[in-house]
């Protein structure tokens, strides 16, 4: 079968098993059918309000049916979804809606001059036809939004069209299989995921937030067969009473996939231990697709610690700060190239790639290749700081501290966190004085939840030398506790 828009391949599915579940969230069930038609009649309201082929729509809903549903209606028109977090305080999303420019604004609280936007709770126009829509292909599948390394944000524009084969399952997934919606779908992962399935005939049980016991009964209630977890899931569930676990029916279970932060050993290893290591897979990469490894849990009995081979395709190199190749063994920043060349998988708005001579392009991470060509993840970069599996930058947590008329200066570290992986820790600088609720109220309303910081040190030192650096490897380094093995 040849490839089909993403709106097409819906409604050929829908068309073949419209009764046929295709996202369930909250005891709510919508079929195939109710999908495609509901669809069609927002995305004609879309329409109204300005959307055409070309256009970016920004989605600030949260996890759920309406996502899902707007996220279709947006590719029937030919347009791009741009999901960010519906919890983002109003500062940090009007920054991200400027960026994006979207021709409409889905889910905010309040509108966008200047900006057509509709609620969250948004219902169309009953009188407005259900239908097929012409077929246009989106000339681009999704804009992921990130922040930059300088703690301004920036889009991520994925240069692929909006279309697939929905006759053919990706990922180890299965053709009508079914999956666990357990993270964020304003996150790549779980967005991409989640479309993956629903676009090969897959059901979507979608949960609003990640619960451990909540997901372990979802995955067994529902015979789910692939999920996708953060690490922090995953030990979250693994922490749960063994009779919790053992009590969960998973036979139906065919892939675990790990992402978004690397995955410790032990718990590798426990996961391995408990559902079998054909079961268990591991990914690496990034939003921007230029590479990317793939590991199962065979393989990673067998070199424990990796996340994979890179593929020929696209290819993964450690460099020296000199730009020279690292030998095997050594750690080096991780460069990337895809086969067809630099740009070619994604576009930046609001950042520029860090790029060197031939296309070769890094995302920040520091790695090591073994003598048989096996990755292995040492950390990021610089200070970037991973909690939960969502990245939070240093300077954009500092910029907000810094906005406080009290605080002089500020600087904002990743400690270890036996939950999140990583917690963000705060030293600030405040010569007048400032108490801890203060500050914690004030950046309440500068950044979402999982960006602030879980602990703060106050310092009376100025923390930026003359040319305003500072120097956050040094500081993360004196408050660490000496090495423990692991659990």
């Amino acid at each position: 079968m040849p490839v089909m828009s993403y709106g097409r391949a819906f409604s050929w599915l829908a068309h073949a098993k419209p009764d046929q579940p295709a996202v369930v969230h909250d005891g709510r069930t919508v079929t195939r059918g109710q999908l495609d038609r509901s669809s069609n009649r927002l995305a004609r309201a879309f329409a109204g309000l300005g959307v055409g082929a070309g256009d970016l729509v920004t989605l600030a809903l949260p996890n759920g049916i309406g996502f899902i549903e707007a996220t279709l209606a947006t590719w029937k028109l030919g347009a791009t979804p741009a999901p960010i977090s519906s919890r983002l305080p109003e500062a940090e999303r009007r920054a991200l809606v400027e960026l994006a420019n979207p021709a409409l604004v889905v889910g905010a609280p309040e509108p966008h001059a200047g900006r057509a936007s509709v609620p969250a709770d948004h219902s169309p126009d009953a009188s407005l036809d259900d239908g097929p829509l012409p077929d246009v292909v989106p000339a681009r599948v999704r804009a992921m939004t990130s922040g930059g390394s300088t703690g301004r944000p920036k889009l991520i524009l994925d240069t692929s069209p909006a279309e697939t084969d929905p006759t053919v399952a990706e990922n180890g997934m299965a053709v009508d299989g079914s999956i666990l919606v357990a993270g964020p779908l304003y996150h790549a992962g779980p967005f991409i995921t989640c479309w993956q399935s629903l676009l090969c005939g897959g059901t979507a049980v979608v949960m609003t937030r990640f619960d451990a016991a909540e997901a372990l009964r979802l995955l067994s209630d529902h015979a789910i067969r692939w999920v996708l977890f953060v690490p922090t899931m995953m030990q979250r569930i693994w922490k749960l009473p063994a009779e919790q676990r053992d009590a969960a029916d998973l036979s139906a279970l065919e892939r675990v996939m790990c992402t978004g932060a690397p995955s410790p050993a032990w718990l590798k290893r426990a996961w391995i231990d408990w559902l079998g290591p054909e079961r268990i897979y591991e990914a690496y990469g990034g939003t921007e697709r230029i590479a990317g490894t793939l590991i199962s849990g065979t393989e990673w009995l067998a070199h424990p610690g990796s996340v994979g081979k890179p593929s020929p395709e696209r290819q993964i190199v450690p460099l020296r700060p000199d730009g020279t190749r690292c030998t095997a063994d050594e750690v080096g920043e991780l460069y990337m190239l895809p086969a067809t060349g630099q740009g070619s998988t994604y576009a930046y708005v609001g950042a520029e790639a860090d790029a060197r001579d031939g296309g070769w392009e890094s995302v920040g991470d520091m790695g090591w290749l073994d003598a048989d060509g096996y990755l292995y993840l040492a950390d990021r970069k610089t200070d970037m700081i991973v909690v939960g599996g969502a990245n939070v930058y240093p300077a954009e947590v500092e910029a907000a501290i810094d906005a406080h008329p009290a605080v002089r200066s500020s600087a904002v570290i990743g400690l270890p966190d036996p939950d999140l992986g990583q917690r963000i820790h705060a030293l600030v600088d405040a010569p007048g004085g400032l108490d801890e609720e203060t500050l914690r109220s004030h950046l309440s309303e500068q950044l979402v939840r999982y960006k602030q910081p879980r602990s703060y040190e106050w310092v009376s030192e100025p923390l930026r030398d003359d040319a305003g650096k500072v120097r956050r490897s040094a500081l993360r380094a004196a408050r660490l506790p000496a090495e423990s093995p692991s659990p």
